[in-house]
C-alpha cells in the first residue's frame, strides 16, 4: 500500500497548502491529494482557494510526490475540455507526476454557476460525457464532440505531455463503477468496501489501482483533538449522497447540529497514538485499495503532525502495510 497526504484546500489557504506540500514530500509521504472546491464545508473550515492555481505551485514546490485531485468536477463550473487543458499543463509542470482525479461533484461547489444542480442520474450521464471528451483530448490532434449535454468544436491542446495523464474516477456503487471503470485508469471511493475493489476489477477487465481517503484528527491531547474533528469534520458523517445535495455551508451546520463530539470519535481517529490509525488503514488495504490518503484535520495543525507521521505513523504503516 502506498501512503498518502491531503492537501484540505477547505482548512488552508493557498501559500499554507503550497508550504504543506513541500512538508509532506519531506516527512515522507508518496504522493499528494488536492481537492477542488469553490466552498468549505462548514464556516469554521473558512478556506477555499483556486484549487488549480495552488496546484501549479505545487508541482514546483515538490519534486518526488504523485499529484492528484481528489476529485475535480468537470460537469458544470469546468467544461470537460478545458479540464483536460488544465490537466495537460499540470502534467507538464509535474514531469509526468500528476493523475487527474473526477468525479460527479456536489451541490456545494456547483450550484455558483446558477444552473440547478441536476439529480444523480444527470450527473453520471454528464460525467460519462466528460471522460470521453478529456480521454478524446489527451490523445491529440483535433477534437470533436456532439453529445447530449456537452458540444466540443474542432479543440486541441496544443501542449500534450509525453506521458498521458492518468484519469481516475470517483464511485460510491455499482452504477458508477459499471459506467467508469471501463474507461478509468483507477478507481476513487472513501469507503473500505471489498465489495467495491472486486466490482471495478470485474468492470475493468483488469486490477488496477484503487485510492482511498482517511480523515484522522491528530493531536497530542486527544481531548482537543475530538473537539477540532467535531468542529470541522461533523458534515463527514453524512456520506456522500447527502453530502451531494446540500447547497451550502449553513445547509451543513443545520444538518450536522445534532452531531455529538463522541459520534465522530467513533468514525475518526482522534489522539496521539498511532494503532488507532492503522487500524482504519488496515480496512482500506483488508477492502483492496492499493493507495490511501489521509486527511490531518485542522489547518494550523499540519507542522506538528509532520513530525509525528516521519517519526511514527509513516514507519509504523510501512511496517504493518506497506
Amino acid at each position: 500500500m502506498r501512503f498518502g497526504y491531503t492537501l484540505m484546500t477547505e482548512q488552508a489557504g493557498p501559500k499554507d497548502l503550497v508550504r504543506f506540500a513541500g512538508e509532506a514530500e519531506r516527512a515522507g509521504f508518496d504522493f499528494e491529494v488536492l481537492s477542488d472546491h469553490y466552498s468549505p464545508w462548514l464556516d469554521e473550515q473558512g478556506h477555499a482557494p483556486y484549487a488549480w492555481s495552488v496546484l501549479g505551485a505545487v508541482t514546483q514546490s515538490t519534486g518526488r510526490v504523485e499529484l492528484m485531485t481528489y476529485v475535480t468536477c468537470p460537469i458544470m463550473r469546468y467544461h470537460p475540455a478545458v479540464v483536460a487543458q488544465k490537466a495537460a499543463t499540470t502534467q507538464l509542470l509535474a514531469d509526468g507526476r500528476f493523475t487527474l482525479g473526477l468525479g460527479a461533484g456536489e451541490n456545494l461547489n456547483e450550484h455558483v454557476v446558477g444552473q440547478g444542480w441536476p439529480p444523480v442520474n444527470v450527473r453520471h450521464e454528464m460525467l460519462g460525457e466528460a471522460v470521453d471528451i478529456i480521454n478524446g483530448l489527451f490523445e491529440g490532434g483535433y477534437f470533436n464532440y456532439a453529445g447530449k449535454h456537452y458540444r466540443v468544436d474542432s479543440a486541441k491542446l496544443w501542449d500534450l505531455p509525453e506521458t498521458r495523464p492518468r484519469v481516475g474516477v470517483a464511485v460510491s456503487g455499482e452504477q458508477s463503477i459499471a459506467a467508469f471503470a471501463p474507461k478509468s485508469d483507477l478507481m476513487i471511493s472513501t469507503e473500505p468496501k471489498a465489495e467495491l475493489c472486486r466490482s471495478w476489477d470485474q468492470h475493468a477487465g483488469r486490477s488496477t489501482r484503487k485510492v482511498g481517503q482517511l480523515p484522522i484528527c491528530w493531536d497530542p491531547d486527544r481531548g482537543a483533538a475530538v473537539e477540532r474533528a467535531h468542529e470541522q469534520f461533523r458534515w463527514f458523517a453524512g456520506g456522500w449522497k447527502v453530502n451531494a445535495e446540500l447547497p451550502g455551508t449553513p445547509a451543513f451546520a443545520g444538518a450536522t447540529q445534532f452531531v455529538r463530539q463522541e459520534d465522530v470519535a467513533q468514525s475518526i481517529p482522534c489522539g496521539p497514538d498511532v494503532e488507532p490509525i492503522l487500524e482504519a488503514f488496515r480496512g482500506f488495504a483488508d477492502a483492496g485499495y492499493t493507495d490511501v490518503a489521509l486527511v490531518q484535520i485542522g489547518g494550523e495543525h499540519q507542522d506538528g503532525f509532520f513530525g509525528f507521521a516521519e517519526r511514527e505513523l509513516l514507519p509504523a504503516l510501512r511496517e504493518k502495510l506497506g
